[in-house]
């Protein structure tokens, strides 16, 4: 507090004195005292009083507005104790903080862009649905690592782990169909390149969630060898199929009808990989079913959030004490002067 900080009246309005924080609120129970105190002193004072016997004529004995003054010494000494009350009730203000912390997960997504990925059974196509929850995914996360590959007929990293989500997001939103020129469903080799990137990390979880529509048809890595490579490393695998069976709009014709064409998706090597990697398998055939796996997901791979709180507490008793002891002097000043006659009227 600066030196002359106690001398504005900002501290006797009834918004500073909401906002404070009282650490000793009892002592306000000694303000319903005040009147029993206010009606003890003056029966005292009028018992004690001294008269001295004159004699005046009627026309003499007049009231004058100076006779007011003899009061002031009394409230003063009730402001007084005022003040000391709200000095004993220690008014504060209290500043907490929280610091908030986590020891994080290591996420790496994997994300299929084969040609396939183009069907529109999910709205506007599969790889649009995967990229929109991906991205409401990244931004759910608090201090957690993720890292982005994508494959077709191969596959390569998008980006390392990284906490920036916003770069991440920007990662995602350019994902298409032309990165990766060669086609086929390279599984094998997305968690290859996916452990590759996880192998030196040191989070106590390693997660890796590999999304895809189709078999494995292209790479030299068998997926289940690449399983458990990963497993190795202590990563944990969550394989998601997208698609439907049977047929599924997939573009438009030569005369701009809706073509249809038949989907089938083999399950097993998803599940076998889910179960190497100790993660669970699901199987997604709308935009819904697919945010609702992510959502499940992000709640199964929550990190425990500490906290440590600082309250930095500040004290201004020390302004109504001040104020307090000025009044006191004030009242022992007044008391030597002819405000405070012995002889009242």
């Amino acid at each position: 507090m600066a030196e002359t900080q106690w001398l504005s009246l900002k501290w006797f309005t009834w918004e500073t004195l909401q906002s404070f924080q009282w650490e000793f609120p009892i002592v306000f129970y000694a303000f319903y005292a005040f009147p029993l105190i206010l009606l003890v002193w003056i029966l005292i004072d009028r018992l004690k009083r001294q008269s001295l016997a004159i004699a005046l004529t009627e026309k003499d004995i007049k009231w004058s507005p100076i006779s007011i003054l003899r009061h002031v010494p009394n409230i003063i000494l009730l402001l007084t104790f005022t003040l000391l009350l709200l000095a004993l009730a220690r008014p504060q203000k209290t500043n907490e903080k929280v610091e908030q912390w986590t020891e994080g997960i290591d996420i790496m997504m994997l994300i299929d862009i084969s040609e396939s990925m183009q069907i529109e059974d999910f709205r506007p196509n599969r790889l649009e649905a995967a990229k929109d929850v991906a991205r409401n995914f990244v931004m759910g996360r608090f201090q957690d690592r993720i890292g982005l590959v994508v494959f077709s007929g191969e596959a390569y990293s998008r980006s390392p782990l990284t906490s920036d989500y916003e770069l991440l997001n920007t990662y995602i939103d350019d994902i298409n169909f032309d990165l990766i020129e060669k086609s086929g469903t390279a599984i094998g080799s997305a968690i290859a390149v996916g452990t590759n990137r996880m192998r030196e990390s040191e989070s106590k979880t390693k997660v890796m969630i590999l999304l895809s529509d189709g078999d494995n048809t292209a790479g030299n890595i068998d997926p289940i060898i690449a399983a458990e490579l990963a497993d190795a490393y202590d990563i944990k695998i969550y394989t998601i199929a997208i698609g439907k069976e049977g047929k599924v709009p997939f573009g438009q014709d030569f005369f701009g009808r809706t073509r249809y064409v038949e989907n089938t998706l083999n399950e097993t090597t998803l599940r076998k990989i889910a179960e190497i990697g100790h993660g669970r398998f699901f199987r997604v055939s709308d935009n819904q079913a697919l945010e609702q796996v992510f959502e499940l997901i992000d709640k199964y791979e929550k990190a425990e959030i500490k906290e440590n709180r600082f309250k930095d507490t500040t004290d201004f008793y020390t302004v109504y004490l001040i104020w307090g002891m000025i009044l006191f002097l004030l009242w022992l000043l007044l008391k030597s002067t002819f405000i405070s006659n012995i002889l009242q009227d």
